[in-house]
């Protein structure tokens, strides 16, 4: 497969691209600065330089176009202020979503955030980035051509990951490490039977070929 991942110099799409290069997948990651692009090299990802807060959709399309799957992994990060989670947390994931559409790629995996929501209340940073990580996955929900799966972790962690993993559509609030997560968006891409569902993950007992094998059975 070929996937395109936005978000490409983010700590879980790295390990996503190290996963999926070395299964055999053909992988791009998109990236905002240059120099971040030996890191995706090292990956085994190939470095596409184009700033989702200021590309067009067809300029994104061009980059998807051909792919078979896309991943938004992409955010803002700490530090930054409630403009920055409405321009990327949002209007870069609405940007990616609507290029996938127009590029003709169904299969779409969201990383988004437990307790997203766009009726999210609270003034600070957090709060906004809740919200604005719930209106994209609103948006997403709502349009037509997309096989999409949102994937919404638990408190993100740099443990060794454990390959198990709890994988449901509530699972309640719990620490997941970085590793699992991109383990797990691997599975789902694979997985097109779990197009249409909002899915929480967190640390659990399940292997992660079982958990995502049981949530697309329901």
């Amino acid at each position: 497969m070929r996937i395109v991942i936005a978000g490409g110099h983010g700590q879980i799409a790295l390990r996503l691209e190290r996963l999926l290069a070395a299964r055999g997948d053909e992988v791009a990651g998109i990236i905002r600065r240059p120099e971040q692009g030996d890191d995706l090299r090292e990956a085994g990802a190939e470095p596409v330089v184009l700033d989702l807060e200021s590309a067009s959709v067809e300029e994104v399309a061009e980059v998807l176009r051909g792919a078979d799957a896309a991943v938004f992994a992409a955010g803002a990060g700490p530090g930054s202020g409630a403009a920055r989670k409405e321009t990327v947390d949002k209007g870069a994931a609405v940007l990616f979503a609507d290029a996938a559409v127009r590029a003709g790629v169904r299969r779409h995996v969201v990383v988004s955030s437990m307790g997203a929501d766009p009726a999210h209340q609270g003034d600070d940073i957090f709060d906004a980035y809740q919200r604005a990580k719930g209106e994209a996955d609103a948006y997403v929900r709502g349009l037509d051509g997309l096989d999409w799966t949102i994937l919404r972790p638990g408190m993100l962690t740099n443990d060794a990951g454990t390959g198990l993993v709890r994988l449901e559509a509530h699972t309640g609030r719990g620490p997941v490490p970085r590793d699992d997560v991109a383990a797990v968006i691997a599975e789902l891409l694979d997985t097109v039977a779990t197009a249409g569902l909002t899915l929480e993950l967190i640390s659990g007992s399940a292997p992660v070929s079982v958990a995502v094998k049981s949530v697309a059975g329901n």
